[in-house]
């Protein structure tokens, strides 16, 4: 590992606690965002721990109310703007590396969000066995709004929702709440928080890495929540007609005939749908578009190759500097008033987002090389190769 200094290390605590592993993700005031050094290490862990016989599960958890926001992208573009792309570039290669041994991974990981799961935070569950949701969970992927991508394996995961909701979440950002996620599969189970601590301590004394002893533990603390009645994912009709178009185009030009058509009162979730997708960056729509769409027919390994390319591209900034003006607009600046460009769908062309899918033509660039993984994996794991 590069040097970290000693304030970095508190990053994530790191604790054995009989046969478990529990992870505590640390940056309560940054709402648990992850630096270069937490995703250093969560790789690290999860690397030691697959050879450890005495490790049976792991369990990571954040601090706070948060369980984490995303991704420290902040830190990327601002050495991004400055010409280092390479800096974000090895960001990235890390993050995708533990995504991508998370979701290969031969132990189970029972992943526990108690608030905010946005971004990177969502690598770093969705792709663990065991996604253990609560009141307090908020999920999105927000990143079309930052001039980025979904990315960390989660256009793996959205592909494999019903229907084209991972379209429609992957496209807008929408927030789900734990109920939502559990009915559309990002969640496995849903635990109130006030048992938590106890299906921690349940889980701390399991001595097998068998997935159903661990699933019946969490069963016994897991409920039915209530699907509320304006729940998005009432609206899977509307979705699958919608964002099943083949276009970004074809996708608004879809809700807003289904406007027009609704015979009740306006719909304002129609009428803000659009909107969301009008304000986001162009570009990011259709690299995220296109990117979902391939990725049905792929493992998680390739998937997440194709994901390094682009973002490095986008690194780069040769052909959108949308990254960038996002980042300003939304975490630096504040402003919240992005100038896109191109700033319109229809000025990108098919071949236009081709080259975000290409090799970088660059000497100081080399395509993800991911770890071989075990030969004993469970069956869940080798189903994502």
């Amino acid at each position: 590992m590069a040097s970290f200094s000693e304030s970095d290390h508190q990053q994530i605590l790191v604790e054995r606690k009989s046969h478990a592993r529990v992870l505590t993700l640390n940056r309560p005031k940054q709402l648990n965002a992850l630096s270069f050094y937490m995703v250093s290490r969560l790789l690290e862990v999860f690397t030691e721990d697959e050879e450890n016989s005495d490790i049976k599960l792991v369990v990571v958890k954040g601090n706070g109310r948060s369980f984490c926001a995303g991704g420290d992208v902040a830190a990327v573009a601002r050495e991004g703007s400055k010409g280092d792309w390479k800096s974000g570039a090895k960001f990235f290669r890390t993050e995708y590396t533990m995504n991508y041994v998370m979701a290969t991974y031969s132990k189970p990981q029972v992943s526990i969000l108690n608030g905010i799961v946005m971004g990177g935070g969502a690598g770093a569950s969705v792709h663990g066995r065991f996604r253990v949701v609560t009141e307090n969970t908020v999920f999105a992927m927000p990143e079309t709004a930052l001039g980025l991508f979904p990315d960390v394996g989660v256009p793996y995961f959205l592909s494999r929702l019903p229907g084209f909701f991972g379209e429609y979440v992957g496209l807008t950002g929408a927030r789900l709440n734990g109920a939502e996620m559990l009915a559309c599969g990002l969640a496995t189970h849903f635990v109130p928080s006030s048992k938590l601590s106890l299906l921690e301590e349940a889980l701390c004394k399991v001595e097998t890495s068998d997935p159903n002893a661990v699933s019946a533990i969490i069963d016994k603390y897991s409920e039915q929540p209530f699907l509320k009645d304006d729940s998005v994912y009432h609206r899977m009709d509307v979705i699958n007609k919608c964002f099943s178009r083949k276009s970004v185009e074809g996708i608004i030009s879809s809700l807003v005939s289904c406007e027009i058509e609704a015979t009740s009162k306006a719909d304002h979730w129609i009428s803000e749908t659009v909107q969301t997708l009008k304000k986001a960056s162009p570009t990011s729509l259709k690299i995220f578009l296109r990117l979902i769409r391939e990725v049905r027919l792929l493992g998680i390994g390739p998937s997440l190759v194709l994901e390094y390319r682009i973002v490095c591209h986008i690194l780069k900034g040769h052909y959108s500097k949308d990254f960038f003006e996002g980042c300003r607009a939304i975490l630096l600046d504040k402003d919240r008033n992005p100038k896109w460009e191109p700033s319109k769908l229809e000025l990108l062309s098919d071949s236009d987002v081709d080259r975000y899918f290409s090799k970088l033509d660059d000497e100081e660039w080399e395509e993800l090389e991911l770890p071989k993984r075990l030969k004993n994996l469970p069956t869940y794991a080798i189903a994502k190769l």
